[in-house]
């Protein structure tokens, strides 16, 4: 039999959950358009220093979000280790990706 509190818990993480996909989307936005700047300020014949200054902004924007997600995963198999999550070693591997 589940109980209230339990239902309650599972509501409280489907919503954490949600919102930590909020903001990783934001994130991946916000990549997606320092990526866009990049390619206008290289077909424009911007200064080499200003595009690889952008390009390094969107290349720690990715990794912003590839932490966000590899730790929201990390988050739900703590949480739920019964759930079909990664493994620990999947995500260890993943995290290592990042790297």
């Amino acid at each position: 039999m589940v109980d209230s509190v339990q239902v309650e818990d599972a509501v409280e993480r489907e919503a954490e959950l949600a919102a930590q996909q909020r903001k990783i989307v934001n994130r991946l936005r916000r990549a997606q358009g320092q990526l866009a700047a990049v390619v206008k300020a290289v077909d424009s014949g911007a200064d080499c220093r200003d595009v690889v200054i952008q390009l390094a902004a969107v290349s720690k924007a990715l990794d912003r979000a590839g932490y966000a997600i590899v730790a929201t995963a990390m988050r739900n198999c703590i949480v739920d280790p019964e759930s079909e999550s990664l493994t620990q070693d999947e995500l260890e591997k993943l995290f290592l990706t990042l790297a």
